[in-house]
């Protein structure tokens, strides 16, 4: 986002510095962040949301890398805390490369579909091929790491070992899990439109995403990922890895990012849009729910 010339505001009219405390953005300030992230990302065309998840997903697949590189590093065959340092390395990626990832678009396109700025249509989208393009980034990146010869062995046991704990749990655990996973993402999201500073994001990307590995949960990128080396290493089926592993983790993450972080901020702040919003026209319930529509609050601004 492009600032204005006195550098407090961005061209979507989102706050560039707070307003009692310039360091320091208030619930509504971070609110009108997370829509202006949010209207650049549902106004992307294909291409480029293809292309930016692709590179999420490549850069997932560097965190399985380290993941599994680390842990087979490690003394001892149990997963340990220490064996998940690395983890968050191929979010940290993301987050800073300003990449598309499924997870996170359960905050920002979510609040314009909130406040009626973008119909669910436009949405699913977003969410279809962001995701999509997740997919075959991680997919293309894992194959290559085992086909390559990347890993070395008592890696290969760590690698397989991520994905052998995660099918001997029932789905609805997995779900459950997902679900806490998909609001620390979400929680995530939320907090790092409130930083200021490349070091803090990075801390707060670092330690929001270690949370997920220390406590046994599950990231839907990440568990692409591992499904994609028990497969490649005969390990499981497609099949048993779509149905009782990647289903019930996608789902779950959605659910957690939408119906615990991204509904209650904004049943905190539905009425503090960005100045540039406030005259933007809401869509009509026929388009929120039947068409793929947006509003462009810069362009509004402009007239």
């Amino acid at each position: 986002m492009s600032t204005d010339t006195d550098g407090t505001r961005a061209e979507s009219g989102a706050p560039a510095e707070g307003e009692v405390v310039a360091d320091r953005f208030s619930t509504d300030e971070i609110f009108q962040r997370v829509l202006a992230t949010g209207g650049e990302e549902i106004s992307s065309p294909n291409r480029v949301l293809l292309l930016s998840g692709i590179a999420a997903g490549f850069a997932i697949s560097l965190t399985f890398l380290a993941h599994a590189a680390l842990s087979g590093a490690t003394e001892g065959t149990e997963i340990t805390p220490v064996d998940h340092l690395l983890y968050p390395v191929g979010f940290v990626y993301i987050v800073v490369g300003r990449y598309q990832l499924f997870t996170e678009q359960t905050v920002t396109p979510v609040s314009l579909v909130l406040t009626r700025l973008a119909s669910v249509p436009a949405l699913l989208r977003v969410w279809t091929v962001v995701l999509a393009a997740n997919v075959a980034g991680v997919v293309g990146g894992v194959v290559f790491i085992a086909f390559g010869g990347v890993l070395d062995p008592p890696a290969v046991e760590a690698g397989l070992t991520f994905g052998e704990e995660a099918l001997a749990k029932s789905p609805t655990s997995l779900f459950s899990r997902a679900v806490v996973a998909g609001a620390v993402v979400a929680g995530m999201v939320w907090v790092e439109h409130a930083a200021r500073g490349s070091v803090t994001r990075f801390l707060v990307v670092y330690l929001f995403i270690l949370v997920i590995p220390m406590v046994g949960l599950y990231h839907a990128v990440v568990a692409t990922a591992d499904a994609t080396f028990l497969v490649v290493n005969g390990a499981a089926t497609v099949g048993t890895v779509v149905i009782d592993f990647l289903l019930p983790v996608i789902a779950g993450n959605a659910l957690g990012g939408v119906g615990l972080v991204a509904v209650l901020n904004y049943g905190q702040t539905e009425e503090a849009f960005p100045e540039a919003m406030r005259e933007s026209p809401r869509l009509s319930w026929r388009e929120w729910a039947g068409r793929v529509a947006s509003t462009d609050p810069r362009a509004t601004a402009e007239e």
